[in-house]
């Protein structure tokens, strides 16, 4: 059977292959909504079903697609990805001294002869920064790493140094809930 990471990241990919050692990777072209007016629970699973449902369309045979997505939410505020440094200066600036929300949706879509099964699951994890000064920040932003990333940061990046506590799942917070798509691989066989 083949696997699918329905991603471009590498940290997604770097997690996978901790877990499996044969996949491919298909980069779904579809832009993801942040807007919807749903919660984060039902947005974080919504896109990453459509992220795998878009790569398992464009696949045929006996095939296990993983998508998943990940978003920050603080004080109700849905933070996706800055797409400019402003931005992401905006987003540090409102995290410093805070918790947050890392939300991330799980969804693997399984076909096997005729019979097809959808996993749809997400989990949430909990993060607080230290207090940031400007000079923090601006040191922070002249790596780039905070392009791409939910939240402007990555937790496994030079970010890290920003994170005073974590509750909750280190993969979750990284983007792929590692905890729950092993009960998957092992529900289907292919660990």
């Amino acid at each position: 059977m083949k696997i699918i990471l329905a991603s471009s990241s590498p940290r997604r990919k770097e997690l996978l292959s901790k877990m499996v050692k044969d996949f491919e990777i298909i980069v779904p072209q579809k832009e993801e909504d942040m807007t919807q007016k749903i919660s984060m629970k039902q947005l974080c699973k919504k896109l990453s079903y459509q992220k795998a449902k878009e790569v398992f369309n464009e696949t045929t045979g006996d095939r296990l697609v993983i998508g998943s997505d990940c978003m920050v939410a603080i004080h109700g505020k849905k933070l996706g990805k800055p797409h400019k440094k402003e931005e992401a200066k905006e987003m540090l600036q409102l995290l410093s001294s805070n918790w947050h929300k890392v939300y991330t949706g799980l969804c693997v879509i399984v076909q096997r002869g005729d019979e097809q099964k959808v996993y749809l699951d997400y989990d949430v994890s909990y993060v607080k920064f230290n207090k940031l000064t400007e000079k923090d920040i601006d040191w922070y932003l002249l790596h780039d790493e905070y392009k791409d990333k939910a939240g402007a940061y990555a937790v496994q990046g030079i970010s890290n140094v920003f994170v005073n506590k974590i509750h909750g799942n280190l993969t979750t917070i990284i983007g792929l809930p590692t905890h729950k798509l092993y009960k998957i691989l092992k529900q289907e066989n292919v660990i």
